[in-house]
């Protein structure tokens, strides 16, 4: 972390602007640190140009993979209990993909009122694949304040879930 951190740091105009720098760095790390606290195994942050609207803004979205443990099932039960919970899925569709059946729903969460970030709605995508051993379900999440994208970011995890699979590359079956 220290390797790849140091060019920006040196880069820096003064020691205030490092100094709030490892500030947001800290803030960022201890997010992440409440992720993995939920069973959260990668994070990736996108930042790209919304070539749709025409306005040429920036978009922000979090891409999240977790692991949840599930009760004993078929995994067409489990795919298809994932979207039942009271967390207000939307736009539910089942799918049959390579690594076995899946669900896609979409989630529009409220702004936290007194909290730091934006004041918009979060679209959240969901992909529930669940493994192979009937006691696992990877969840595939990515998240914008964007909703007006929201065809564009479920067609992005789409594709995305598309490509899992779970089999170790090297034989064994993970």
């Amino acid at each position: 972390m220290c390797e790849a951190v140091a060019p920006l740091l040196e880069a820096a105009p003064s020691a205030w602007v490092r100094q709030q720098f490892v500030a947001q760095l800290a803030l960022g790390q201890q997010m992440l640190g409440a992720l993995c606290g939920f069973g959260t195994v990668h994070c990736s942050l996108g930042l790209h140009r919304d070539d749709v609207g025409g306005g040429g803004q920036s978009l922000l979205s979090l891409f999240t993979i977790t692991w949840q443990d599930t009760p004993a099932a078929p995994r067409a039960a489990t795919a298809a209990r994932a979207v039942t919970a009271p967390d207000g899925h939307r736009r539910v569709a089942y799918l049959e993909l390579p690594c076995g059946p899946a669900t896609v729903s979409e989630t529009l969460r409220p702004p936290v009122t007194g909290s730091p970030l934006p004041r918009l709605p979060l679209l959240q995508v969901h992909a529930h694949l669940p493994h192979p051993d009937c006691k696992r379900l990877a969840v595939l999440t990515v998240s914008s304040t964007a909703a007006a994208r929201r065809a564009e970011y479920r067609a992005v995890l789409e594709g995305i879930a598309d490509t899992v699979r779970f089999t170790d590359p090297l034989g064994a079956v993970s």
